[in-house]
């Protein structure tokens, strides 16, 4: 439990810089975080304002907006910077119509392949957040940055060669990795389109493998990186999970640190949830029944109240283990099994959801596309839910199911393995247990997994019962979160947490009340020259 009291003399004044923010455009978890954590933080002290690009659902949702600056070239492109409170989110707009008015997905074409221009759109989004950070905006400086993945990555490149050449005062930067598989690779002949000086395309620097990379930029040149699970937090600090950075990683260990993503619990309530059909309190498993049948007559599966439905809702790609169902299919039906599967990505993989959706009618469906009402309504009625991913930096869907009493079926890594208790003897034997976890996933274990669920849910309902509501009684919410949040930023801020303050404090589960101050002189004029690497270490990436 967190008793957040306001714990500074005045707000701490974060920018946060996202290429995607719930509920305007959002393609994953990170379009989650960045909507819901401004509210998470506020409570704190910490007055969040969100830089993201003008795409059309952006503009359309910010229609009472007001002009902050005009920009004639911003790296080359006419940009307008509007400002706008929608949904109680302070939000800057970066409106470049060449560059972000397009339909669909943020970063992808039609027929599914990146926009060969990503690189110099999201150049241009971190260029205005630099510029943000550096106070060029008229009456307002923010006191810290957090970028998020790597379309916000030469955020904290700009500001430090920035402050080389111009001598300008910056904030720290944090720099948060979502997921590590997408780096923003980019040809090194773009170093002068995207605004950078030569020395920036070093090793110590932007450059990853003869090419530019946003997200190796933001790892090297950001104050603190933070990761959104403990477990991810080790995980790419190896070889098998660093995806060619964990070199870089481990030698910025003591700057790294994983910190659990949390659920906006007033949006994820079965009890107001607009997607729910059937509304039940938090923890009701007999309320909850009716959207079963419900979910079965939407999906066109036989209406059968015996049946165990598992749900997926998920992006279809091999990083989320979609590609293993098909072979494993008929196994993963037997003994009665009705699957749903929510989500879109690879066509490749969409197409061979498509065929079973035929071939096994009554007991398999599938919804091809991004839906997020179907992504509240699925774990509000199904009895599991199955998350196969071969990494997981957190994931959110899992704290959804938790939550609508859907018990997870999940790979044990990255936050998945921090967020589920498996259900082995001993977890069972003291009622701890939240869900089933299995490790090396292909086929078998998949089968596996799902195979050890739908034998405790035959056998032992009470024992299932019992999963369901030790889930439902798991803390979902960012409090906790949150405050770790902001205990980071208060360090990075040179804030001294060793003095109590009557008034203003902080309370954390298991610790004492920790009062923070400032300390004098906290406000840098240039950054912190970046690690310099040895080449030893430099080589593998």
């Amino acid at each position: 439990m967190v008793r957040a009291v306001t714990p500074f003399f005045s707000p701490i004044r974060l920018l946060s810089v996202t290429a995607e923010m719930f509920p305007f455009v959002k393609t994953g978890g990170l379009g989650d975080v960045t909507g819901s954590l401004p509210v998470a933080l506020a409570p704190y002290g910490v007055m969040v304002t969100t830089l993201l690009p003008g795409y059309p659902a952006v503009m359309a949702a910010a229609r009472e907006r007001r002009v902050v600056a005009h920009v004639d070239s911003l790296l080359g492109h006419a940009a307008t910077l509007w400002s706008a409170t929608v949904d109680g989110l302070d939000l800057l707009i970066l409106d470049v119509p060449a560059l972000f008015d397009r339909p669909g997905n943020p970063y992808m074409c039609p027929d599914g392949q990146d926009w060969p221009d990503n690189g110099i759109r999201f150049a241009v989004l971190s260029r205005m957040g630099a510029d943000i950070a550096q106070g060029r905006i008229d009456q307002y400086r923010p006191d810290i940055v957090q970028a998020h993945d790597w379309q916000s990555g030469l955020v904290a490149a700009y500001l430090y060669h920035d402050g080389i050449a111009l001598g300008t005062p910056r904030p720290p930067v944090v720099q948060t990795i979502h997921n590590l598989a997408f780096q923003g690779r980019f040809p090194a002949s773009c170093l002068a389109e995207f605004g950078l000086p030569p020395e920036a395309f070093s090793v110590e620097g932007c450059e990853c493998y003869g090419a530019i990379s946003f997200l190796k930029a933001g790892l090297y040149y950001a104050d603190r990186i933070t990761t959104v699970s403990p477990s991810y937090a080790q995980e790419i600090q190896t070889p098998e999970g660093g995806m060619g950075l964990d070199g870089l990683l481990r030698h910025r260990s003591d700057r790294l640190e994983g910190i659990l993503n949390g659920i906006n619990t007033d949006t994820w309530n079965p009890a107001s949830d607009p997607a729910v059909h059937f509304p039940y309190v938090v923890g009701d498993m007999i309320g909850r029944a009716p959207n079963k049948r419900d979910l079965q007559a939407e999906f066109g599966l036989w209406a059968d109240p015996n049946a165990f439905v598992i749900g997926i809702v998920s992006r279809l790609t091999a990083q989320k283990g979609i590609d293993l169902l098909a072979d494993v299919m008929p196994r993963l039906l037997a003994g009665n099994t009705q699957i749903i599967v929510v989500g879109e990505g690879d066509r490749d993989i969409e197409r061979g959801l498509a065929a079973l959706h035929r071939q096994y009618s009554g007991r398999f469906a599938c919804h091809i596309g991004y839906s997020e009402v179907l992504g509240h309504r699925v774990p509000a009625g199904v009895d599991a839910l199955l998350i196969p991913s071969r990494f997981e930096p957190c994931g959110l869907t899992q704290l959804g199911a938790l939550h609508y009493g859907a018990v997870p079926i999940a790979s044990r890594v990255g936050g998945l393995a921090d967020t589920i208790v498996d259900a082995n003897p001993a977890a069972l034997a003291r009622g701890g247990a939240t869900g089933f976890l299995f490790t090396s996933v292909d086929g078998e274990t998949l089968v596996a997994g799902v195979a050890r669920a739908r034998t405790l849910y035959r056998r032992n309902r009470p024992a299932w019962r019992q999963l369901q509501l030790n889930g439902a009684g798991y803390d979902v919410s960012w409090n906790d979160k949150a405050a770790h949040y902001v205990m980071l930023f208060a360090e990075v801020l040179g804030m001294d947490m060793s003095s109590p303050a009557a008034s203003n404090v902080i309370c954390l589960p298991g610790g004492a009340d920790m009062g923070m101050r400032l300390r004098e002189g906290r406000r840098r004029t240039i950054a912190r020259r970046p690690p310099r690497l040895s080449r030893p270490l430099a080589a593998p990436y």
